[in-house]
Formats: C-alpha cells, sequence, structure tokens
C-alpha cells in the first residue's frame, strides 16, 4: 500500500517555498470567500500546515529568518507611515496612553499570575512583560482604510512603542539580575537601579547616535543615488542596522525598526515609487511569511490535551485583553475623543505575536534554580494560544473601528471635485467609441477646457497586428468625434497580455481623474456579467470607473434614473460622480431622479442646490436597496439608469451588491445602462497588503452555495 505520510512533513527548502508561495496566492481568496480577515487566514494556514495541525512542513531557518525581517517591516512601515507632525502635537497623549497600556495589563496580570495561575514571582514578571508589550500586527487593516495618519492610529501605534519599550527594559532587568550566577545576591535594591540607569543610558545613546547620523547619510545618499535598486538596498540597510544595534544593546530589533522608519519618515514620502516598493516587498513575501510561521507555532491540540492548559489560556487572553481594553477606553474617554477612537486604540494595541513567544524563549533559557527553568512547556503553549485568539481578537476591532471612524470623520459637505479632471476612455468596440466620446463631453467641465485621452489595448497574442491596426482606426473614429465638439483628445493603442493592466498603466501614465469604459457585450447566457478583464479593473482601480451601454443616441434621453445605496455621501467620490451626473442632465437637458434613503437624498439636494441650481432634480425614497428590481417599472426605454455601486470593502458597500449582475440582467436587460464605482478610501490597490489584497472575490462561497440549492429546489 502506497503510503503517502513518508513524504511529510516537507523539508526541501524549495519545496518549502513553493508551498509557502501558494498559501500566499490562495489564502486570502479562500478567506474571501469565507468572509474571514486575512490576516487571520494567513495564520490559519500557518496552523493548518504546521507540525500542530496537518504536518506538511517543516518549521525551518526560513521561517525564523523571513519571519524575524517580516515582524520588523510591520514595525518599520508603522514608523515610515507614521504623522510625525501629529506625533509632536499629541506627544503628552501618546507619552500617557503608553503608560497606561503598559501598566494596566502588567498589573492585572501580575496578580492574576500569583493567585490564578500560580507562578513564581519571576515567572509571573515575565508573563507581565508579554502581556504589556503588543505587536501591531492589526496595522494593515488600517492602512487599507488610509487612516495611517488619523489621531486615534498615531496615538495607538506611539503608545505600543513605549509599552514595547518599556517591556524590553523591564525583559532585560530580569535577565540581568535572575542570568547570573550570583542571583541571591543580586536581588539588592541597589544592583536593579544599577541595571536601569545602565540600560537607559545605552539607549539614549543609541538614539542620539542614531538621529545625528541617519538623517544626514540619508540626505547625501539620495542626492547623489536615483537607482530604484539602490535606493531600496539603502533604505532596507538602514532598517537592519538600527536592528541590529538595539539587539547590542539589549533590546529587540523591533524597535530599532520602528526607529528607523521614523528617521527615514521625512525622506520616503508616502506616494513615492520608493515607498511603493517597499511596501510591495514586505506585502508580497515577508509579512505572509511571518503570520504563517507565528501559525505554524500554535498547537491547537494542547487547549483539549489538559484542562489546565485551556484554562491558562483563558486566564491570559481574557486578563491580558481585558487590561488593554481598559486602556483604550480610559484615554480615549480622558482624551475626550469619540467611542469609535477608542475602539481604534483598544483594537490595534490588543494583539501580541511571535515577540511574546521571543520572550518566553528567553524564560526558557534561565534558570532560577538548579535544572528549573523560568519558564515550562505548558506557559509556552499558553503564550502561543494566547497569539492567536488575540490577533483574532485585535483584527475585528481594527476592522469594525476603521470602518466607523471612516463614516464619522468624513467631512461631507465638502466639495472634492477639484480641478483634477482628466478623463481616460477605454475603448474596444466600434459600436459604442462614438457614444463614449459623447458622454465624457457631456460630463466634462468646459471651464477647465480639459482634453479626453482616448485608449485601446490589445492582447498580445497571434493576432496582435490585425487588432492593432483595427484599434488605430477605433482611435481615429473617437478623435474625429471629439474635435468635432471641439475637443482635444490625445491617443494611444498598447499592446498588453492583460487588457484591465494595461488600462491601468495608461491611467497612470496620464495621471487620469476617471475611466470611461463600454459595458462588455454578452454573447451568450453563460457569458459573464463583467467580462474577462473588468471586474479586474474595477478590483484593483480605486479611482472612479464608469462602465455605460447606451441603445439609442445620448441626446434622445429624456430622463436619468439615479440608484444610490446608502451612506455612498461618504465615499471619497461622492461629489465627483454627482457632478458628473449634474452636468450631464444639465447639457441634455433632462430630468434626473435619486432614488436612495432620506439622508443620503438630503446630501444630494443640497450639493445640488449650492452647485448646479439650475439642472431639474427629482428626490424619490428608496429605503432599502432590495427595492431596486421595483425601480425597473419606473425606467422607461428612453431613460437611462446611473447604478451607484461600490467595491468591497468600503463604507458604501452591501452584501446584496454580490446579485447585482442577475438583477441587470433580469431587469434592466434592454435598458440604457451606467454603472458607476466612485473613488474609494485608501491607497491604490497596487500598494497592496493582506488585509486588502488585490483580488477580490464578486460572490462569497456562501451566496454559491445558497443558488446552488435553489436551483435544486426548482428542479
Amino acid at each position: 500500500m502506497f503510503d503517502i505520510s513518508s513524504y511529510f512533513p516537507i523539508t526541501d527548502s524549495t519545496w518549502i517555498f513553493f508551498i509557502v508561495l501558494s498559501i500566499i496566492l490562495f489564502a486570502p481568496m479562500i478567506m474571501n470567500k469565507l468572509r474571514i480577515p486575512h490576516i487571520i487566514g494567513m495564520v490559519l494556514a500557518g496552523v493548518a500546515v504546521g507540525q500542530y495541525g496537518l504536518n506538511i512542513l517543516q518549521r525551518d531557518d526560513s521561517f525564523e529568518l523571513f519571519g524575524q525581517v517580516g515582524l520588523y517591516y510591520i514595525m518599520f512601515l508603522a514608523g515610515l507611515e507614521m504623522d510625525t507632525e501629529g506625533m509632536k502635537k499629541h506627544l503628552r497623549r501618546m507619552i500617557a496612553f503608553g503608560l497606561l497600556t503598559f501598566l494596566m495589563p502588567f498589573i492585572l496580570v501580575y496578580f492574576a499570575g500569583l493567585h490564578m495561575m500560580n507562578y513564581s514571582k519571576e515567572a509571573t514578571l515575565l508573563l507581565c512583560c508579554i502581556m504589556a508589550s503588543n505587536t501591531l500586527i492589526a496595522y494593515p487593516i488600517v492602512c487599507k482604510y488610509g487612516l495611517q495618519r488619523h489621531k486615534a492610529v498615531s496615538l495607538s501605534v506611539g503608545a505600543s512603542m513605549i509599552a514595547l519599550l518599556l517591556a524590553l527594559l523591564s525583559l532585560s532587568l530580569i535577565v540581568g539580575v535572575i542570568g547570573n550566577d550570583d542571583y541571591n545576591a543580586r536581588k539588592g535594591v541597589g544592583s536593579i537601579m544599577l541595571l536601569v540607569v545602565w540600560m537607559l543610558t545605552k539607549l539614549a545613546l543609541y538614539c542620539a547616535a542614531m538621529i545625528f547620523v541617519i538623517p544626514r547619510i540619508t540626505r547625501w545618499f539620495l542626492r547623489r543615488n536615483s537607482d530604484a535598486v539602490t535606493q531600496f538596498i539603502f533604505v532596507l540597510g538602514i532598517l537592519f542596522l538600527n536592528a541590529a544595534l538595539t539587539s547590542v544593546i539589549g533590546l529587540e530589533g523591533v524597535f530599532g525598526a520602528f526607529f528607523a522608519g521614523l528617521l527615514l519618515n521625512r525622506y520616503i514620502p508616502r506616494v513615492s515609487p520608493l515607498m511603493g516598493r517597499i511596501e510591495f516587498i514586505g506585502n508580497a513575501i515577508f509579512i505572509p511569511y511571518f503570520l504563517i510561521g507565528v501559525g505554524m507555532l500554535i498547537n491547537i491540540r494542547a487547549l483539549f490535551e489538559s484542562w489546565h492548559t485551556a484554562y491558562i489560556v483563558a486566564c491570559m487572553v481574557i486578563i491580558g485583553t481585558v487590561g488593554k481594553m481598559i486602556a483604550g477606553y480610559t484615554a480615549g474617554f480622558a482624551f475626550r475623543l469619540p467611542l469609535s477612537h477608542g475602539h481604534m486604540m483598544f483594537g490595534l494595541t490588543s494583539a501580541h505575536a511571535a515577540g511574546s513567544i521571543a520572550i518566553v524563549m528567553v524564560g526558557m533559557k534561565l534558570m532560577v534554580a538548579p535544572g528549573q527553568p523560568m519558564v515550562d512547556a505548558e506557559m509556552l503553549n499558553g503564550v502561543v494560544m494566547m497569539i492567536l485568539f488575540t490577533c483574532v481578537i485585535s483584527s475585528i476591532v481594527t476592522e469594525k473601528a476603521s470602518q466607523q471612524i471612516a463614516l464619522e470623520d468624513v467631512p461631507v459637505n465638502e466639495e472634492r471635485t477639484g480641478d483634477d479632471e482628466k478623463m481616460l476612455l477605454a475603448l474596444k468596440y466600434h459600436g459604442n467609441a462614438e457614444r463614449l466620446v459623447n458622454l465624457a463631453i457631456l460630463m466634462r467641465n468646459e471651464r477647465l477646457n480639459r482634453g479626453l485621452v482616448g485608449l485601446n489595448v490589445v492582447l498580445d497574442d497571434m493576432e496582435t497586428a490585425k487588432h492593432q491596426k483595427q484599434g488605430k482606426e477605433l482611435l481615429e473614429q473617437a478623435v474625429k468625434t471629439a474635435a468635432s465638439a471641439d475637443v482635444r483628445m490625445q491617443t494611444q493603442s498598447r499592446i498588453a497580455t492583460n487588457i484591465a493592466n494595461g488600462i491601468m498603466h495608461a491611467f497612470k501614465e496620464y495621471d487620469a481623474s476617471e475611466v470611461i469604459i463600454g459595458m462588455h457585450e454578452q454573447t451568450s447566457a453563460n457569458d459573464h456579467f463583467w467580462g474577462m478583464f473588468t471586474e479586474n479593473l474595477f478590483t484593483e482601480l480605486n479611482r472612479q470607473i464608469i462602465i455605460a451601454k447606451f441603445g439609442q443616441p445620448l441626446n434622445t434621453l429624456r430622463r436619468i434614473q439615479v440608484a444610490v445605496p446608502s451612506r455612498a455621501e461618504f465615499e471619497p467620490g461622492f461629489h465627483r460622480w454627482l457632478d458628473r451626473l449634474a452636468r450631464m442632465a444639465g447639457n441634455l437637458e433632462c430630468r434626473i431622479q435619486f432614488h436612495s434613503k432620506q439622508v443620503t437624498l438630503s446630501m444630494i439636494s443640497q450639493y445640488i442646490q449650492n452647485i448646479h441650481p439650475d439642472i431639474r432634480a427629482d428626490y424619490t425614497l428608496m429605503a432599502h436597496w432590495n427595492e431596486f428590481p421595483k425601480l425597473a417599472q419606473q425606467v422607461n426605454d428612453d431613460h437611462l439608469l446611473v447604478v451607484i455601486t461600490a467595491r468591497k470593502s468600503t463604507v458604501s458597500y452591501k452584501t446584496v451588491f454580490e446579485k447585482l449582475p442577475q438583477e441587470l440582467n433580469q431587469y434592466y436587460h434592454q435598458k440604457n445602462l451606467m454603472i458607476i464605482f466612485p473613488d474609494q478610501y485608501g491607497e491604490a490597490m497596487d500598494a497592496m497588503s493582506f488585509a486588502a489584497p488585490q483580488k477580490q472575490e464578486q460572490q462569497s462561497a456562501y451566496t454559491q452555495l445558497r443558488d446552488w440549492f435553489e436551483k435544486k429546489r426548482k428542479r
């Protein structure tokens, strides 16, 4: 009988790396289907393939190396993206919150360790160091919502570093006192104070030297070297130099990584290509490697092997989390911040990661008596399990807080249209090219007098030359249409292996404000509504995308019907699409009718009255998006239906949008149709993180399973 188990665990480094890359590739897709945060998904994937799960992989030295680099990367990015001006402004609050988030769990865990878990004083103090510190494991979630410079986030990041520093100083004292043969002779207060002074002196000398040297070296180097690879290697060198130096003075390298980010903050702009490369490399390899490696250390079985182990884990998770919770909400209340800020401060400071394991490993090497280590295997299992639970809690709380803050902090009365108008038209079909050009002309601001950009992307295949020739003819037709309205149009025909990538590259090259494309022409009942590339385009590009299909000339439209989801007014692109539609209605001299909830309609009405008071606008209450199919009764053949939708993880997104293609096919197949994806929160999607991967599944596994059962039932 063939025994496949003899091949596991895999120890060959090539196969290990391949499997890890496969996890990084497919785990976010699966987690997206199951609606599980991707950070948690990576940790769970590590649990599954590790020695305590399916035992597929052996945790070799690569997990130690890449995992350590991933941890450094998280802290480094936190320092790079901090609002240094805000940090200076709120320094006192940051220090106060840092002391609070260190002391509250430290005090609670100290009493729990002695009286509930029956640990020795030495082991309890070590556990206090673990629970008082934290790792910014949920920081990528904050990046997804573009809140890196938010007040609550800055306070949390700064407080995390203060708590980490105090925990590492405390750990150094424990090691300095217990890690000597004359342990009993070194218990005096004078010796402990001497150690404290020595550690603070080394830390002060290190910080002063780095503040003096690193900025000067950085300015000199970046002025003389513009090569992208050289700059990237230099930045990594600074990162690991600081991490190594902090290890030399007796602190963990994560503090040095964060400090390096602060030092380089002003020299690496947040929107620069260098920042993009730094984030890409970290989020593509190092950070997921770190998360998978953490998961491989977790022994789920330990919870079921011993009730005492489960009890220890419960004590650590509950007591430590309560301590962080008290600190977060107390600081928010004391600083008179909204409750959502307290949620954010608690969520970001509640997670623990591999740094906790490193502290436990230090404790296992310390002997409080001959042959008696400070930390036993049970505490190690408890800490590792605690990491899993705190990562889950932190990710969920931070996700909810980010959504709430995004809703609260958007100044909805501010006009956001600006003067960045530059429309990119992605033209593919001869039948709709002229109407798409006319649509752009109707929407553009004549006072800005901006030209249009016409684009045709051709797949790189056996018929490239033929299709490129047809594309150039199509662009010539578009130029003539634009010229007839006295509008300039630039054109570009480009070859690409992926249509969506070709459009996005052109979007960046021309610094466009939005994309206008024609709707996919379905050739059969089984043909996908979005086609082969449209879905990739709106999931990977966070700027406004207008997808249109017209069965008649635009100047014959009598009414524009606009279906708007609730909370659409909180999206950054709210004023942009509203301005485009209002200008189109004004140029066509037709009525425009908005369907939404009352709050959203009020914001739309306020904007229309202030900016476009001359257009004829009506407002109809649509209490719930489930009423969208009923709207078909009001949409005539000479109407244009405009659907304002949203990307996943944005504030106005609804799960019912998963059924939007089916509803449009069923109720609006023969109608004039326009679908708008507004500008969304956060950075461009090519600066991906594992909280927001580039690929977003449009249908969850639960929706597909429900549809399958419905088909079976109808049969």
